[in-house]
């Protein structure tokens, strides 16, 4: 690892911030609505929808807290998936998508942020599948927001 002395980087802030998280989920959405997979699924999506999931994901990966202090709580963005009967096909194809498109907007492409980014998007979105295909919630309704981090290999390497 880097200098002692070197503070390690949130995820976000090595992504490159918000502006970087807005841009990403708007292209991405973008390809999502001419995706033959995926378009069904979205279509009705409103027009705030790329910035919720901009704010929200960001946030997770250790921005400010935009997304829970002023549109929703994880509980609120859990109720939202309830019903709506994804499968592993879109799963897949949502993750592909977001992939691609991080490299379009040259993300970090680093080993260590990759793994944790892609580790983040392997998690939530198997549990939006699973809640997917659920007619209501167990958890509590104050269930935190995820924080994610740079796991196992513990931060980028910062020479």
């Amino acid at each position: 690892m880097g200098n002692k002395n070197t503070p390690i980087p949130s995820l976000y802030e090595w992504a490159g911030g918000m502006p970087v998280f807005i841009e990403l989920f708007d292209k991405f959405y973008d390809k999502v609505l001419n995706d033959d997979t995926l378009e069904p699924v979205f279509r009705h999506m409103s027009l705030r929808h790329r910035l919720h999931v901009a704010h929200f994901v960001a946030e997770v990966l250790g921005g400010p807290k935009t997304y829970s202090e002023n549109e929703g709580s994880h509980f609120k963005m859990i109720q939202k998936h309830l019903e709506r009967h994804l499968t592993e096909a879109h799963r897949k194809r949502w993750i592909e998508l977001l992939l691609e498109t991080a490299d379009e907007l040259s993300l970090p492409d680093d080993p260590e942020f990759r793994s944790a980014f892609v580790a983040y998007l392997e998690w939530g979105t198997r549990i939006a599948v699973i809640n997917s295909n659920a007619g209501d919630i167990s958890e509590d309704p104050n269930v935190p927001m995820p924080e994610w981090g740079w796991g196992v290999p513990g931060g980028p390497f910062l020479g």
